[in-house]
């Protein structure tokens, strides 16, 4: 499923989207991850805040649909 992404500067993801071999995928496709760390991370990786806070419109706007 990775294969089919279309071409994109930034992934806006959440939580249960953060994982190793996901993110290794995204930076192999020149994709950034926006993507906030889980809480069990003994390592936070840090995101985009300004850019994640965008992913709430897209939600809103699916759930209109």
């Amino acid at each position: 499923m990775l294969d089919t992404l279309p071409h994109a500067k930034a992934l806006l993801g959440d939580r249960g989207d953060d994982a190793d071999w996901f993110r290794k995928a995204l930076t192999e496709r020149n994709i950034a991850a926006c993507i906030p760390s889980k809480k069990n991370r003994k390592v936070l990786i840090p995101h985009d805040a300004m850019l994640y806070r965008q992913r709430n419109k897209i939600e809103n706007m699916f759930g209109r649909l």
